[in-house]
């Protein structure tokens, strides 16, 4: 799968631009702040049905714009689909396959996988462990629409169930028969969740170290665990054992929303005994494995973006990671960087074809 040609118009800092892209590598240099990465968030759209780094869709259109559109012509196994997704101030967002409008957008995730690599993939380490599960959802829900529909049922159980928790213990008037239907409903989703994510892990996680020693020529030990409260335990006896606390805290203290990823480097948390590239390589690798996990469920090449991917990765694991990605398992791919001549000093020699955009001020040439 590759995307042909992109046209924005109104999207953060362009007014308008039309691209047309090579199937092989696709390069966006220019200072910062110029649209290098508004670029690579507009195919996100295209793909995910919504911007990698701002959740709220109306703040993509451009300034004194009144509606933003983003569109692409994207081919696979010879077919091409015209994929748009549009916006308008007040209203809804449109999304289209070929002029048809989804039903759900949630029909759509997946049939155009992507995997994106940006500074912002830090968040992953150092914050909590909301932004691991993210990372965890967003590689199963491409490969598996019961999934995503499964974390949607049950965040919207947790929240009738967290609801129902407060409005207990302000009024003292505990129903524990509609808690018992919350309990059962959230617990029933919830194995199902855990299921899904216990199947995933291991394969997943010997993709990561092929990729993490590759990258780093083998001189680091690093091991990513899952953890979940659901190991040895049923949902649903969790949510008995844990009621007093419930109650008194006025939230649902147990479940799949508290899993989470420990990541660790010669046996220490990464977080804090890992240099910056040490990490960056960590994050790389771990989004690698998301690549190859998709590229073999999906049976077809994702698209790979790498935003502002030379930062913090010295000159060797640069190298690798090029050397990586320009081979046959890899398929189309869009790079940002500051320097035009740092982009080109990295492929040389590496046998793939390189387009190189120049941006300046939501301009490109």
């Amino acid at each position: 799968m590759w995307v042909k040609e992109l046209t924005v118009i109104n999207f953060k800092n362009y007014e308008e631009a039309s691209l047309t892209f090579a199937p092989g590598v696709n390069a966006f240099t220019g200072d910062n702040g110029a649209g290098k990465t508004n670029i690579l968030d507009a195919l996100h759209y295209l793909s995910l049905c919504k911007s990698y780094f701002n959740p709220i869709d109306s703040q993509q259109i451009k300034q004194q714009a009144d509606f933003f559109m983003v569109q692409g012509v994207f081919e696979r196994e010879n077919q091409e689909d015209v994929l748009a997704c549009s916006l308008k101030r007040n209203q809804k967002k449109q999304f289209k396959k070929n002029k048809k409008d989804y039903q759900r957008l949630a029909d759509h995730i997946g049939a155009y996988p992507l995997v994106m690599i940006s500074p912002n993939d830090s968040f992953i380490i150092s914050e909590g462990s909301e932004e691991r599960r993210k990372f965890i959802d967003n590689v199963i829900s491409q490969t598996d629409n019961r999934y995503l529909d499964n974390l949607i049922l049950y965040n919207k159980y947790l929240q009738s169930r967290n609801s129902l928790l407060k409005q207990q213990a302000q009024s003292k008037n505990y129903d524990d028969d509609l808690l018992a239907i919350y309990n059962e409903q959230l617990a029933q989703v919830g194995e199902q969740i855990f299921e899904k994510r216990k199947l995933f892990i291991n394969p997943f996680i010997e993709i990561f170290n092929k990729h993490y020693r590759h990258l780093s020529n083998e001189m680091e030990t690093v091991e990513l665990i899952y953890e979940s409260q659901l190991f040895g335990n049923s949902f649903a006896d969790l949510l008995n054992s844990s009621l007093s606390k419930d109650r008194i805290l006025e939230r649902t203290t147990v479940g799949v929303h508290k899993d989470d990823l420990q990541f660790t480097i010669q046996g220490m948390p990464l977080k804090k005994f890992g240099s910056q590239g040490q990490q960056k390589s960590f994050l790389i690798a771990l989004k690698l494995a998301q690549y190859s996990f998709l590229c073999k469920e999906k049976g077809f090449k994702p698209l790979l973006l790498l935003d502002d991917i030379f930062d913090k990765l010295d000159d060797k694991r640069t190298r690798k990671l090029m050397e990586m990605v320009s081979h046959d398992d890899f398929g189309q791919i869009f790079i940002t960087d500051t320097s035009i001549e740092r982009v080109q000093n990295t492929f040389r020699g590496i046998d793939v074809d390189v387009r190189v955009f120049e941006v300046d001020k939501g301009k490109i040439r």
